[in-house]
């Protein structure tokens, strides 16, 4: 079996504490599960800004930096498509009173554009409310022959 025709794994769940220095560990199993699943590195670093972005705002606005608070990321996906499950143990947000980055009052704000980033880099991008209260963000991509090793594009 070759690589891009491995099964995805998983899903792949960790817990990990909310410290910036896990966005590493993040980011290290990402590459594992692309790897496996032959997704190409241009790809794989789009996705990984998502990712990235997600599990940053999670240790920051979700769990305030509180590393007894932990943060949930799931990685897995069908064999068309890549999702990514990020979650928090705060209090939760409403989508609709994060700013527009685009607008100009906000263009020179060094932070911010996020829930922006990870809307261009996925295709699917949806927040929800755990059970206990949290912020469970959803990520999908999806992973045409045009993303995988190997494979000409025009």
């Amino acid at each position: 079996m070759t690589e891009s025709s491995a099964p995805s794994p998983g899903p792949i769940v960790l817990w990990l504490s909310s410290r910036y220095e896990n966005l590493e560990l993040g980011q290290a199993v990402l590459e594992y599960v692309c790897r496996l699943r032959g997704i190409e590195n241009d790809a794989e670093h789009w996705i990984g800004v998502a990712l990235r972005e997600a599990l940053a705002n999670a240790i920051k606005h979700g769990n305030r930096q509180d590393p007894s608070r932990r943060v949930m990321l799931s990685l897995g996906g069908s064999a068309n498509d890549l999702e990514i499950v990020v979650g928090d143990e705060g209090e939760g947000f409403e989508t609709a009173a994060v700013a527009d980055p685009l607008a100009p009052e906000n263009q020179m704000k060094t932070s911010g554009r996020g829930i922006f980033y990870m809307k261009t880099f996925m295709d699917d991008v949806t927040f929800s409310r755990d059970e206990r209260g949290g912020t469970v963000l959803t990520m999908r991509k999806h992973i045409g022959s045009d993303q995988k090793k190997g494979v000409q594009t025009r």
